[in-house]
């Protein structure tokens, strides 16, 4: 292939369409839109929404309850027996919680839940402790401290 035998590719050279331009174009008078109503006119046509006077979508469905996602808080939740890992007198601290790979991110904060049971004596900071963690961590004669 040489210079002197590049072509513009099929379809790069078609010219903009101009409408309302004379007999010729078979685009004049009316400029391809018909003849009156809505839609003939400048600035016309309906909402992409709009279903032709029928009931629309958005309002055919049920809008039920109170949302909050964007503003709620959310835990990262461990269980009572992943903390069986440490040893006797650590603090265990949601620092070392991320550190060691049993919480992936903190989100609003760290939630201690009950399940399984806890064979160590340590102190443990979180966020927040349902009430069945709290009961077994005294069983095992742990602290737990709300930060």
């Amino acid at each position: 292939m040489k210079l002197h035998e590049l072509e513009k590719n099929i379809g790069a050279k078609t010219s903009k369409k101009r409408v309302g331009r004379g007999p010729g174009s078979g685009l004049g008078k009316t400029s391809g839109k018909g003849q009156k109503g809505q839609n003939s006119r400048s600035g016309g046509g309906v909402a992409p929404t709009f279903e032709g006077g029928q009931l629309p979508l958005y309002r055919r469905l049920p809008k039920r309850g109170f949302n909050n996602h964007m503003f709620r808080t959310e835990y990262a939740i461990i269980n009572v027996e992943d903390l069986n890992v440490f040893k006797d007198g650590d603090v265990v601290t949601p620092a070392l919680l991320k550190e060691t790979g049993i919480v992936k991110k903190q989100l609003s904060g760290i939630k201690v839940l009950g399940d399984g049971k806890l064979e160590r004596k340590i102190t443990i900071q979180a966020h927040k402790f349902s009430n069945s963690a709290l009961e077994k961590i005294k069983e095992s004669g742990s602290k737990a401290e709300v930060i």
